[in-house]
């Protein structure tokens, strides 16, 4: 399975899920490409031990009809966030995609999702690794 992790700014939140795969013994086999909005998020995600890494709207729009699964904040799919680092070509390309994507409903500005409680950056990852151990199971 390929996993595209996306992630603008410094590549924080794509680092952070990137370690915690990785620590996972069932999830090691994973292909994982980081898919930086800037370099330095690529970079970071790299550092965090993804295989193969891409910066950039055209490394976005090319990638994310080539993998099983995406994984973002919410925000990977609203252009022009991430103080505008995320074009509206790059949105439409993940949100049109047919891999199957896990966003992560963090804090955003301007953006209030109706419903959803908090929670932190740990306790929605764990969330993740644990629905992709159910799908890799099928």
């Amino acid at each position: 399975m390929v996993v595209a992790i996306i992630d603008g700014h410094g590549g924080g939140i794509g680092s952070y899920i990137i370690k915690r795969i990785r620590e996972e013994e069932e999830l090691r086999e994973l292909e994982i490409i980081a898919l930086g909005i800037n370099s330095l998020a690529t970079s970071a995600m790299m550092k965090a031990r993804a295989n193969r890494g891409a910066s950039g709207e055209n490394a976005v729009v090319y990638v994310v009809n080539r993998v099983d699964f995406i994984i973002g904040s919410l925000n990977v799919v609203m252009a022009n966030s991430m103080l505008g680092e995320l074009t509206p070509k790059m949105a439409k390309a993940i949100a049109g995609s047919n891999a199957l994507k896990f966003l992560l409903p963090l804090p955003m500005e301007n953006v209030s999702i109706i419903g959803y409680q908090y929670e932190p950056l740990p306790h929605l990852t764990d969330k993740l690794i644990q629905k992709i151990k159910e799908l890799i199971k099928k």
